[in-house]
This record gives structure tokens, sequence and C-alpha cells, in this order.
């Protein structure tokens, strides 16, 4: 089962941390996070995110696109979505953000151009 089901999600991370600053921008996802999660276990569990994906406006997501999304972002195989998990996911699903990652990284790896 493929899990890129066509869900498309317009990128606004990239303009939120401009506005937010990168503290600030983590503060809001995990906010995001608390406001996905069961309250209960302190996960987002598939219940839990097919009950608030509305918050998102992902209202009209099937059953296998809930699923899709938690196996894409459960690192360690329980079958939800920690808040490490979460935020993982949120930056792999932001093209803008994985390259700003990667220039990061380069940059930070070859300090001096030595490599």
């Amino acid at each position: 089962m493929a899990c890129r089901n066509g869900v498309v999600f317009e990128d606004f991370f990239p303009a939120m941390v401009d506005k937010l600053g990168a503290d600030g921008f983590m503060k809001e996802l995990c906010n995001g996070f608390r406001l996905l999660m069961d309250r209960e276990k302190g996960v987002i569990t598939f219940e839990s995110l097919k009950r608030n994906s509305g918050l998102l406006g992902l209202e009209g997501m099937s059953d296998e696109e809930i699923m899709c999304m938690l196996k894409e972002g459960d690192l360690d195989g329980d079958g939800s979505l920690n808040e490490m998990e979460f935020c993982a996911l949120m930056f792999r699903l932001s093209p803008a953000m994985m390259q700003t990652s990667k220039e990061l990284l380069v940059e930070a790896l070859d300090l001096d151009g030595e490599m």
C-alpha cells in the first residue's frame, strides 16, 4: 500500500518560520501535536487523528489516508506518533524545510570548505 494517496498539503512552514522564528515555529508544532493527540495516551493515535483531522481542514480523509499518515511518521512501530515523530514527519512533508535542513547540514559539515 503506497502512502502517498494524493493528499496534498500546502507548505506554509517556510512562511511560518519567517514570521514566528525558529522557537515560535517549534512551539506551534508542539501545539499542533497536542491538538491532535489522545489526551489519555499522550500520543497521536488513529482514533485521535481521525477525530481531530477536521481541525487541520482534512475532514474528508479516508481511514486509509489516516493510517498512511500514521505509518509514514511511526518510527518506532508502535502504531502511534509521539511528539518527536510528529515533528519529524511535519518536516519531512515540507519540501522547503527539508531543503533548508539539507543546506544547513552541508554548511555545518563543510565549515571552512575543507571537505
